[in-house]
């Protein structure tokens, strides 16, 4: 009875401390992403002048890393070595060096997107707290709480950003413990973010599609084809990252190479069409603006910018990918193509990050809950299809 009373207070504590910690990080994504989009404006409006300096700005953000970032290079990497114990340090000049990064990488042009810039903020500032307190794993549980928040933060979604964190670390697996205190910083750095000016992505799905059996192979033929082209980013983007850094091991000579090919072929492909976040063409999907191969472009795009060493993240991308390919989907098998969008915006991002519940319940706070149902089926499905890979390298299998 004594320890369950400890491990009440010690949930309680982390809790209250979730509260300061969510404003924070809140505030700190909405510097971030309010910035992020000022830039992407002003790339769009001035592309050509734009563009061909990629592969230079590559070089800056690599000498950058190399001179003063330490092991800040790990990114994602250094996160998920803390929640696993590998290491216990997390150097708070990760925050700046890859939101600095990450601007000048969408700036000129490189496909990437924020997400991982998110959560590494969140995760590393909540690190640096929990390490120190007389708490039982609080480092971890802090970790998983900053995590969160940083996604919460960034895309306002905060019941899937906790969960994103809770079930990321470790496929199959959720971290409970963390679950109070993710809930608390994720609603929290949601609710200043959005104070703060930063505006959460919605569409109002209107479509009324009636369960049936047909409805339900459809369904499950989405899950497969999603979850085989979240699991294909994935495993693609691990194996360029390879062969690019076997071919060419100097990593100052390797993003100016890559940087310079993105560039020109960004310039080709419709002016920069595949630059950046991807939310053009989130917005094309449920605007009737999709070409049926923008999602196997973006997904080119997106493998090699990241594989060359740009900063960013992966998963608004994979939201464009996956809201892409539905319209695609939802065109040849006779479907309201923005609801197909919605199920593959979800998917995918689930399918390439090897999570379940996550996906979902993004689907269900982009497109409304009323269509969590379909989401369920598709999601399960593309999780189950995905092969087990998972853009995130130290992600320990199911």
């Amino acid at each position: 009875m004594r320890e369950r009373i400890q491990t009440y207070k010690n949930t309680l504590i982390l809790g209250l401390i979730a509260l300061p910690l969510g404003l924070a990080i809140g505030a700190i994504d909405a510097l971030f992403g309010r910035v992020l989009l000022a830039l992407t404006a002003f790339r769009t409006e001035h592309v050509f002048y734009l563009l061909p300096f990629l592969g230079f700005v590559g070089v800056v953000i690599v000498w950058c890393y190399q001179k003063v970032g330490g092991t800040s290079s790990k990114g994602m990497t250094l996160l998920f070595e803390a929640g696993h114990g590998v290491t216990q340090d997390i150097p708070l000049r990760l925050i700046p060096l890859v939101m600095v990064s990450t601007w000048l990488t969408h700036l000129f042009g490189g496909s990437a997107g924020r997400e991982g810039v998110a959560v590494q903020i969140g995760g590393t500032l909540a690190h640096s707290i929990g390490k120190r307190l007389p708490i039982p794993n609080a480092g971890r549980q802090l970790l998983i709480t900053g995590m969160a928040a940083g996604f919460a933060g960034l895309f306002r979604t905060p019941i899937a950003a906790t969960f994103f964190a809770l079930e990321v670390l470790t496929a199959g697996a959720l971290e409970y413990s963390a679950l109070f205190p993710a809930l608390v910083a994720s609603f929290t750095a949601s609710a200043c973010s959005g104070l703060l000016g930063l505006e959460k992505f919605t569409v109002a799905l209107t479509d009324q599609v009636a369960f049936s059996a047909p409805l339900v192979g459809k369904l499950l033929l989405f899950g497969l084809l999603f979850g085989i082209v979240g699991g294909l980013f994935a495993c693609t983007l691990h194996k360029l990252k390879a062969l690019f850094a076997q071919h060419l091991p100097n990593p100052l000579l390797r993003i100016f190479l890559f940087g310079a090919i993105v560039s020109g072929f960004s310039l080709l492909c419709w002016e920069g069409r595949y630059s950046g976040l991807g939310t053009n063409l989130i917005a094309m999907s449920f605007d009737s603006g999709s070409f049926s191969w923008d999602f196997a472009l973006k997904f080119a795009f997106t493998v090699v910018t990241l594989a060359a060493g740009f900063q960013g993240g992966e998963v608004t991308p994979l939201f464009s990918i996956g809201a892409s390919l539905g319209v695609l989907l939802g065109t040849l098998f006779g479907l309201p193509t923005a609801f197909v969008a919605a199920l593959g915006y979800a998917a995918v991002f689930g399918s390439a990050s090897n999570t379940l519940l996550a996906p979902m319940l993004i689907g269900g706070e982009v497109f409304g809950f009323a269509y969590l149902p379909y989401f369920f089926v598709v999601c399960a499905m593309a999780y189950l299809c995905n092969g087990s890979n998972c853009i995130y390298p130290l992600q320990k299998g199911r």
